[in-house]
């Protein structure tokens, strides 16, 4: 299997290629652009690259031989699961000093927090191999090809630009005003300009428009790969969240976008633990577009094997175990006990403990308080159940231990295109109708509820809803953070829970925590980059 990958290193880009099987060895050789891309297998190993960046940390099994130095040493996922979850109202990170993430629980971070540092160059390298990919699939370039294969090269072309735009609506999202770099820019001594945040959503905006037709249909895309429907999706987001970026509400293009996923053809999955566990690459029904992680090709300590081993307590009590706790019960071999619930998300359910219709309550209680005395204490918080690492007969897909998890991550299903047209609606879209909204909303309920006993009525339709049930619906899939600030309430003391701000009861904080700084090294090496708040 031949495996191409670039890495950055000062202001070059370095192209390394290897061609071996066992993913623990990999005999290194310099090569350069030219003779890199010189077949359409070779630029197809080049854009597995792309989407692998956003799941693995290096060439070799568990994230060694690195892309890139950072703080922390893991990937594109990991840090993306802590920026959107670790400071909201779902996450109690237990292991606090170990995983360096007190600063995000608490909503104190500064310029030189290690995750936000991380998140940053994750996103920007992506981003550079993106770049690289573009400069060598212009028209020019790949002209020696024929026709057909010409084709074959300008959908990668589009699925590059999709990733690429993907990682840039995460910089807008997380960091407010970006440098900006294209495949425009040689590599090299290079100054990026800034883009406001505005300026930056006109970008991922353009180039998601310029691609959204000629992304192959969910009908023809190969699984884990983007489609029309992923491109619509991420507009949505994007359209959905406007008045944030810009200024300039956008709920009718929302709904518009939203419309065009609901008109593709896809369906609820029945089951919803199914969209969570190791077979969730069959859901293709619903999931539009997730990353791909399997034990064999995706080895990493991050990515979701972080979120599935991470809620597992490594500490279960006697009665626990005699309870039915037990890691194998999750599909792994070991359990690393760093995350709880904060006691806010349960409470969304209502009393967990004493039972509840609603399916996606999946928490287990037994001897575990709902709120935590101390943020870090393991015997407190309920642990969270929704992801495995089991197949669909119950099995283990993989040894957790040495390779991690083969669950999949799905950054884009119907569920939450659904919320999002509800919430468009509520907010005043024209192109949306209130009633199908409740119809979408109300479909979610009767999965959850199994029947229609959680049904909700017109009246129960407000904005306050919607934002509770996408955290029913949508909880530890990293959206929560970005819902809070659009509904403003991460920051506020319009909602406090627990631990909010450091303290135990909650506080509301500065509002410079609506998005994270540039790190402080960026702002030495680029003069064009400021933090205003920070």
């Amino acid at each position: 299997m031949k495996k191409i990958y670039i890495s950055i290193l000062g202001s070059a880009l370095l192209l390394l290629s290897s061609c071996v099987k066992d993913l623990d060895q990999y005999p290194h050789i310099e090569a350069t652009s030219a003779n890199v891309y010189t077949s359409v297998d070779s630029y197809r190993s080049v854009l597995a690259k792309l989407y692998a960046s956003y799941v693995i940390a290096g060439q070799v099994k568990g994230g060694g031989d690195k892309d890139l130095s950072s703080n922390n040493g893991y990937d594109y996922l990991r840090s993306y699961f802590n920026l959107q979850e670790c400071g909201t109202d779902e996450v109690a990170c237990t292991w606090l000093s170990g995983d360096k993430v007190a600063n995000l629980s608490y909503l104190s971070w500064d310029a030189n927090d290690s995750w936000v540092s991380d998140m940053y160059y994750r996103i920007y390298y992506t981003i550079a191999i993106c770049n690289e990919f573009l400069r060598n699939a212009t028209d020019d370039k790949i002209s020696k090809f024929s026709a057909t294969e010409q084709a074959t090269l300008k959908e990668f072309r589009n699925e590059a630009r999709f990733l690429r735009a993907l990682a840039y609506s995460h910089a807008l999202d997380f960091y407010g005003n970006i440098p900006f770099v294209t495949e425009a820019n040689s590599v090299g001594a290079f100054i990026p300009p800034v883009y406001t945040r505005a300026k930056a959503f006109e970008f991922v905006e353009s180039e998601l428009k310029a691609i959204e037709d000629a992304l192959p249909s969910r009908t023809n895309v190969q699984y884990g790969r983007a489609s029309q429907a992923a491109a619509w999706t991420l507009l949505a987001k994007l359209y959905l969240n406007a008045e944030v970026y810009t200024g300039t509400k956008r709920y009718d293009d929302c709904a518009k976008y939203c419309d065009k996923v609901l008109g593709a053809g896809y369906s609820l999955e029945p089951t919803y633990s199914k969209l969570f566990n190791a077979d969730n690459h069959k859901r293709t029904n619903e999931i539009i577009f997730s990353f791909a992680v399997d034990a064999t090709h995706t080895v990493s300590w991050g990515a979701t094997t972080y979120i599935v081993c991470g809620a597992i307590t490594n500490s279960p009590t006697d009665k626990q175990q005699a309870a039915g706790y037990s890691t194998s019960k999750y599909g792994c071999n070991n359990g690393w006990g760093m995350f709880r619930s904060r006691g806010e998300l349960p409470a969304l359910f209502g009393d967990v403990k004493a039972g509840v219709a609603d399916k996606r309550a999946m928490f287990f209680s037994y001897e575990q308080s709902q709120y935590l005395d101390n943020l870090d204490n393991q015997t407190q918080g309920y642990f969270v159940e929704k992801w495995t690492n089991l197949k669909d007969d119950g099995q283990a897909a993989s040894n957790t231990a040495s390779d991690g998890v083969s669950t999949d991550f799905p950054m884009f299903r119907l569920a939450d295109v659904y919320l999002m047209y509800a919430e468009a609606a509520l907010r005043g879209a024209s192109t949306a109708n209130r009633s199908q909204a409740l119809n979408y909303v109300n479909l979610l309920r009767d999965r959850a509820y199994g029947s229609t006993a959680g049904r909700i009525s017109d009246a129960d339709l407000t904005l306050n809803f919607i934002l509770d049930e996408r955290g029913r619906e949508l909880y530890w899939e990293c959206t929560r953070r970005t819902d809070l600030v659009r509904f403003g309430k991460f920051t506020s003391g319009s909602y406090i829970w627990q631990w909010k701000g450091g303290v135990k009861d909650g506080k509301a904080v500065d509002e410079k925590y609506n998005i994270y700084p540039i790190p402080s090294a960026e702002l030495t090496a680029n003069p064009n980059l400021k933090n205003e708040k920070y």
